[in-house]
């Protein structure tokens, strides 16, 4: 029997998705479990798997259409089988089109011009910021690249075929007099895409909605960067734990102690999670995405650092599944790799807490009454004060360093 298969809701919040790409064609065979399609929603393009096994029968819409969650959007069926009277396909059209989008339109490309004269953009150019800054390193007018990512916006392929095939706006002027001083630089119009988008939304909501109150404490990092001195010299590279690792599987093993601090507010309720599912914070291009470790507190370092590293991976190639960001009940933003000594984090709803993890780096402490050098780290949480108070956030702050400051626990808890 022939199965109808739907637009996925991907989040809590999730209306529609942009159908990116089919995996999997009309005739194509497929099991359960192969990836169907990408999907973009507002976080990232997932790759959606298949609940059936049989022969892709139809695509009812087409590549870059945008579609309501829970729209048919295929059939799979068994080899040769009919699909006109499959069950909830009633009034479901043959193939929908995709439909106009709704970002800013692309300017045509500029006419042609003499060598010596820049292309000249009649209108905004929608393109990634990292497009935007590899067509900038190699002087590459982005007027006159065709986009193809979702709603015709330029992508870092875009530019990297303009570029081999040798789209280069004309060099400037070797001699440095021949360029005013104080040449004025023209506005730059750059439309923002969804992922952009829906975190402005998100974290307008979170700051207006929530009350946040922060709590920030310094840890000892002395013994934790000893200790991973010493595994990681055991280890082969692709294998190495970072620092992150051990905060991470700290934070999930302090959770256990504190579950007003691993909950969300509910209709009115406050629901205390059973699952410890800690979110890591991901820089992709364009934004931010939460990737989600799953019973953080339960597994062994060294198996969770394999699935972050796994998961990062998954996020940065724009290949992350459905189970890869949805399901956190407690988030980590860790800036300490771009040397940032302290910084505040915006709670990520509908959780209660997100912690802000700066660098560890040498500073002047005082021991026994004499000023030496320590390693010390600044680690941030910031709470929603609906959901708990200052002196148990402070609790839980204090639980983290009995993690970090005595390593060891980390490795047979």
């Amino acid at each position: 029997m022939a199965e109808i298969v739907s637009m996925p809701k991907l989040g809590f919040d999730m209306a529609e998705g942009t159908l990116v790409r089919w995996v999997k064609n009309e005739g194509d065979a497929i099991a359960k479990g192969d990836v169907l399609a990408e999907i973009e929603t507002d976080k990232a393009t997932v790759e959606v798997e298949s609940s059936f096994t049989g022969v892709v029968a139809r695509h009812l819409v087409e590549a870059g259409a945008i579609v309501p969650v829970g729209t048919p959007i295929a059939v799979i069926g068994a080899e040769g089988e009919e699909v006109k009277d499959v069950p909830g396909l009633s009034g479901a059209p043959e193939k929908a089109p995709a439909p106009a989008v709704a970002a800013p339109a692309l300017a045509a490309p500029a006419a042609p011009q003499p060598a010596a004269a820049a292309p000249v953009s009649s209108g905004p150019v929608v393109a990634s910021p990292l497009a935007r800054r590899i067509a900038a390193d190699n002087g590459l007018d982005l007027a006159a690249v065709r986009g193809t990512g979702p709603g015709g916006r330029i992508v870092k392929r875009d530019v990297e075929a303009a570029l081999k095939a040798g789209s280069t706006a004309a060099s400037a002027p070797a001699t440095p007099a021949a360029v005013p001083a104080a040449a004025a630089r023209a506005d730059e119009v750059v439309g923002l895409d969804r992922l952009r988008v829906a975190i402005g939304r998100r974290m307008t909501e979170s700051k207006q909605q929530l009350p946040h109150f922060y709590v920030t404490h310094e840890y000892d990092m002395e013994a934790l960067l000893g200790l991973r001195k010493q595994v990681n010299a055991l280890l082969p590279e692709e294998d190495k734990l970072s620092v992150n690792d051990f905060i991470v599987k700290a934070v999930g093993l302090c959770l256990r102690r504190f579950p007003n601090l691993n909950a969300s507010l509910k209709d009115g309720q406050l629901v205390r999670h059973g699952a410890v599912n800690v979110g890591v914070a991901v820089a992709v291009e364009g934004g931010l995405l939460t990737i989600v470790t799953r019973a953080t507190d339960a597994k062994p370092l060294r198996t969770l650092s394999g699935e972050i590293r796994d998961l990062v991976s998954r996020a940065r190639s724009g290949k992350v599944r459905p189970d890869d960001i949805e399901g956190s009940t407690f988030s980590i933003s860790n800036l300490g790799m771009y040397d940032v000594e302290h910084f505040i984090a915006i709670i990520n709803p509908p959780e209660a807490a997100i912690l802000a993890v700066g660098s560890a780096r040498e500073v002047p402490v005082v021991k026994d009454g004499q000023v030496t050098v320590g390693l010390r780290m600044k680690a941030t949480l910031s709470a929603d004060h609906r959901v708990t108070d200052g002196a148990e956030a402070a609790q839980f702050m204090q639980a983290l360093a009995d993690y970090l400051e005595h390593p060891l626990r980390l490795l047979v808890e």
